[in-house]
């Protein structure tokens, strides 16, 4: 019998980083038993099919009862509502994490309701794609990534070096840091990104010179790249922009700023501005390839439908 990390987990939420989750402790046998959960009939009944759980709930305090660590995995805005619905059922001693991209909302909003005598330390598995629901997760979704753990001050050791020691497990890298300062360098490496490549592929749309069929039929890959951005999870992205409000539109004012000055050198034709703009951008690139977090494979690794790497 293999000694599990976990004997019971409940996952609230059964969408991408759900399922993913679900498969990958399936695979290194890190719980005895996975619990799911989740508000919609069909999607429950679709997580039972694909065999991701030993039990199915709707109610989320049913699926919580008795588990050693909880794992809430909804848009951050539904975080408060969740709280409140299993905190009457958590177990003392119990672990309560969540995977939010937005930090210091989701402890505002659940810390609250959390028995003292239950851990709660707040997450944030930085890993994901534009697929939503149970048939989008996968195994080797969290290998070599990052997830930061945002311990409030005073927090239980131990049972942070166990949400580390399974996070880890789950094939993650993990960081601990403030929630704040989590917000802010989100804000930076994903939240203004995302932001910027709605708005892009909406003005595309919204062009009047140019129709919806040429933007599809000659879009070069910068725009296809900003298309898999804007594809993501509308939901979950209206609550990050609601609930870290101020990191964005510091993000985005600074942005405005650069944008501006790039503006400027166009219009004056300085061509030296210019340069030296593009050439420092592209040594962030090289800098994500040396620390592993992207490829330098053509085309981003994609393969085409023939499986050969694409050109």
């Amino acid at each position: 019998m293999p000694e599990f990390l976990f004997q019971r987990v409940a996952l609230i939420g059964i969408g991408l980083i759900g399922s993913s989750l679900a498969r990958v402790m399936e695979r290194e046998k890190i719980a005895a038993e996975i619990i799911v959960s989740t508000r919609s009939e069909n999607t429950l009944k679709r997580a039972e099919e694909l065999g991701l759980g030993s039990r199915y709930y709707l109610d989320a305090g049913d699926a919580v009862e008795g588990a050693d660590l909880v794992i809430v995995c909804v848009p951050v805005g539904a975080s408060e509502a969740v709280a409140k619905q299993i905190a009457p059922r958590l177990k003392k001693g119990a672990i309560v994490t969540d995977v939010g991209s937005v930090k210091k909302a989701v402890i505002a909003a659940m810390r609250p309701h959390i028995p003292q005598d239950v851990y709660f330390i707040a997450g944030h598995p930085i890993a994901g794609t534009e697929y939503s629901g149970p048939d989008s997760g996968f195994a080797s979704l969290f290998d070599g990534r990052w997830c930061i753990l945002t311990p409030e001050a005073g927090e239980d050791a131990t049972a942070l070096d166990k949400l580390v020691e399974f996070w880890k497990a789950c094939g993650s890298t993990v960081e601990v840091m403030d929630a704040e300062h989590h917000d802010l360098v989100l804000a930076v490496v994903s939240h203004l990104p995302h932001i910027i490549a709605y708005n892009i592929v909406g003005t595309a749309d919204d062009l009047e010179t140019v129709t919806k069929s040429e933007v599809i039929k000659y879009s070069a890959s910068g725009f296809r790249d900003f298309t898999r951005l804007a594809a993501s999870d509308p939901i979950m992205w209206r609550d990050v922009c609601l609930n870290n409000k101020d990191a964005i539109l510091e993000m985005l004012s600074r942005f405005s700023e650069d944008l501006s000055a790039l503006q400027r050198a166009i219009r004056w034709s300085d061509g030296d501005a210019l340069h030296q703009l593009f050439t420092r951008t592209r040594g962030i690139r090289r800098d994500l390839i040396d620390a592993g977090q992207e490829t330098s494979e053509p085309n981003f690794g994609r393969q085409h439908e023939n499986g050969e790497p694409a050109q």
